[in-house]
């Protein structure tokens, strides 16, 4: 380095007249600002070092936690049944995922509604045997000019597993949820809260789910009335893939303009279930799959919101 050279070679600065050579001096003193370079480019260096090591650390302690997340995805959904969702019955199996539905609802009139979204959203477990999802508020349309569309309210669910056992078992779930909507849309004039439980057992390739929930406006209860929702959903798995189903969708209404009234609703659809988007193991199933369902409710009774409705669905699970 030039520092040792100046300071052992070159005489001190005392020592140097006015007139005497300078050359070496000089010579040194050119070197200074080529050193301070060289060592500022190690400095740089060393920064540079230390920066991405700090970076690395911090993301190997990212993919720490991925993997311990992900594992706790797998831990959860392990102890408890493989069955499709079903396109309308709540579904009691803990998920991880984003779904979005398409309804176009035909009333008796022969006026229509779209139903962009469906109320559902993004799902995630961010504790063992505890799903969380938060809705995207729907998009709707109406025919009827009378009637105002645009975004409807957003929505929030929790949902817990009591009981959970796989098809090396028991094939059975319980789970209860408590789901809230808050009026920030198009939607209702009041928060709305509904509690629901959820039963399934399964037999070999037949699955059985029960929903019973209710519909409780937290207030204008006296125009709005309340609601107990009853559904039940019978899949069968015809292959790897693919399910069949039928649901019966019942809703009695206590309060309200519809006070007194219930309505019944049967669903046929059929289901693709967990098409494998990212290619996995025998012991690992692929970490992110494609679900889409079809289907069309058919009301049984005289009395009913809407006559018919087509379903369609799409879900990623991850």
């Amino acid at each position: 380095m030039s520092y040792p050279q100046l300071y052992s070679g070159a005489p001190s600065v005392s020592s140097l007249g006015f007139g005497a050579p300078a050359t070496r001096v000089h010579g040194a003193i050119s070197e200074v600002p080529r050193s301070y370079a060289r060592d500022g480019m190690k400095a740089a260096l060393y920064l540079a070092v230390g920066l991405f090591w700090v970076c690395a650390q911090d993301a190997f302690a990212q993919a720490g936690w991925v993997k311990r997340y992900q594992a706790r995805i797998v831990a959860t959904q392990v102890n408890q049944p493989h069955w499709a969702t079903p396109l309308v019955t709540t579904n009691a199996r803990i998920e991880q995922g984003i779904r979005t539905d398409f309804l176009r609802q035909t009333g008796s009139s022969g006026q229509t509604s779209w139903n962009y979204g469906g109320g559902h959203g993004l799902q995630v477990i961010p504790f063992p045997r505890t799903e969380l999802r938060i809705s995207f508020p729907p998009y709707l349309t109406h025919s009827d000019p009378k009637v105002r569309g645009g975004f409807a309210d957003v929505a929030f669910r929790l949902k817990l597993r009591l009981y959970g056992s796989n098809e090396g078992q028991h094939n059975a779930i319980v789970s209860v949820l408590l789901g809230a909507s808050y009026p920030s849309g198009n939607g209702s004039c009041c928060a709305i809260l509904t509690p629901t439980l959820e039963v399934g057992k399964g037999f070999g390739s037949l699955a059985l789910t029960t929903s019973l929930g209710g519909v409780l406006p937290v207030s204008n209860t006296a125009h709005l009335g309340r609601s107990i929702v009853l559904n039940q959903a019978i899949q069968y798995r015809v292959t790897k893939l693919i399910w069949v189903e039928t649901e019966f969708n019942a809703t009695f209404f206590h309060g309200g303009t519809n006070d007194g009234r219930q309505q019944l609703f049967v669903t046929p659809g059929i289901v693709v279930s967990r098409i494998p988007l990212i290619r996995g193991t025998a012991s690992a199933p692929s970490p992110l799959a494609l679900t889409l369902g079809v289907g069309e409710q058919t009301a049984l009774t005289h009395f009913n919101t809407y006559n018919n409705a087509p379903i369609f669905s799409a879900r990623i699970r991850f």
